[in-house]
């Protein structure tokens, strides 16, 4: 399966569509953050322009999987707009509640099977680990993923009730990411690595992230000397070997063996 092409570029290279679409935008989220993109409600109303346009037929979407992603930026522009520790729960049960609305509205599209990933501990992300040397997650927020990912798993469960289905998986991405960060020995060719939480590229110092430069163009971000020996690249994204030990775990081959077997 090729990689789906980014929806900005459908016209451009509309010979591959037929390979999906990609309709997401970095930095957004269920509802609106600080990225001036698209949130996924206006994403979907993407996908249901096509097949109003004819595009995608309806034979199309029913032999079609979405996978749906939400991966902690709606909780990152919460922080960021000063919300309050005590409002936080309320935000995360609206936050699963909208994408419970927006699972069940793609399946009204027609799509066949539709994957929605689980939160993976942002507590552990290197921008939640500095203050430790990259040594400890931070307990009060991989909780409040927790209660993510239980809600989660209760909408998905009720969906496929309501539904009469099984039309509905849950990837778990945050059980793959445990797997990985307590590993002690390399796993099937995936390695052990020695600080998962350490990232690769990193400022030199807080006022400077991966990429920095100043104003003279002098670089201020270190890198590492080989990215395939860290888990992280920066400190929110994992490298690209991060990403394949994780796909390597019983947690994720066992997600993705139900989805491609009923």
């Amino acid at each position: 399966m090729k990689t789906p092409i980014a929806y900005r570029w459908r016209k451009q290279l509309a010979g591959r569509m037929k390979y999906g679409l990609n309709f997401a935008f970095g930095g957004t989220g269920v509802f609106d953050t600080s990225a001036p993109y698209p949130n996924m409600t206006t994403q979907i109303d993407f996908l249901q322009q096509l097949i109003y346009d004819s595009v995608y037929t309806q034979m199309d979407m029913k032999t079609s999987l979405a996978f749906v992603s939400a991966s902690g930026n709606d909780y990152a522009y919460y922080i960021a707009r000063n919300g309050s520790t005590a409002g936080f729960p309320a935000f995360i049960s609206s936050v699963v509640r909208q994408v419970g609305v927006n699972l069940r509205r793609i399946h009204g599209l027609g799509v066949g099977k539709i994957a929605v990933g689980s939160l993976p501990p942002l507590g552990c992300l290197p921008a939640n680990t500095a203050l430790s040397s990259f040594q400890q997650c931070n307990k009060a927020q991989n909780a409040l993923v927790d209660l993510h990912n239980r809600l989660l798993l209760q909408a998905v469960a009720d969906l496929n009730n309501q539904t009469d289905s099984t039309s509905f998986f849950i990837l778990d991405i945050h059980d793959a990411f445990w797997t990985v960060f307590n590993r002690t020995q390399p796993h099937q060719g995936s390695p052990k690595f020695e600080n998962p939480l350490q990232p690769c590229c990193m400022g030199v110092s807080a006022a400077f992230s991966c990429a920095s430069v100043d104003e003279n163009g002098v670089k201020k971000y270190t890198l590492c000397s080989n990215p395939k020996s860290t888990f992280f690249w920066d400190t929110l994204h994992p490298t690209q070997e991060g990403w394949r030990a994780a796909f390597s775990t019983p947690a994720l081959q066992n997600s993705l063996r139900q989805l491609f077997q009923n």
